[in-house]
């Protein structure tokens, strides 16, 4: 149960990531929220988590995660290029988060 709870957390630390951006520095009303929800949800998952995984491999797992989906959220639909040297190292990103998991 410990790693679902990891990897929903690490989903939801590309929320508030994302909706920090939409905030516009916390001077929106609703990405504020939703910052704040997501990072109150995020750091509890996480603190829940790590209850059973070890710090560096939950905490690696967590951000592995949450900086992928941001990014590619942010190549779908913030405009950032997508180029494939990029893809290829969020590739990798992913492939050793899937190490971690492997190894544990």
């Amino acid at each position: 149960m410990a790693w679902v709870v990891l990897v929903v957390s690490g989903v939801l630390e590309a929320v508030w990531a994302t909706a920090l951006d939409k905030s516009q520095g916390l001077g929106r009303l609703v990405p504020s929220l939703v910052f704040f929800a997501g990072l109150g949800l995020s750091m509890t998952g996480l603190a829940y988590a790590l209850r059973t995984v070890p710090v560096g491999t939950g905490y690696a797992v967590w951000v592995g995660i949450g900086a992928v989906l941001t990014a590619v959220y942010a190549m779908v639909f913030g405009g950032e290029s997508a180029t494939p040297v990029k893809l290829l190292l969020l590739a990798g990103i992913v492939g050793c988060v899937a190490g971690l998991k492997i190894l544990h």
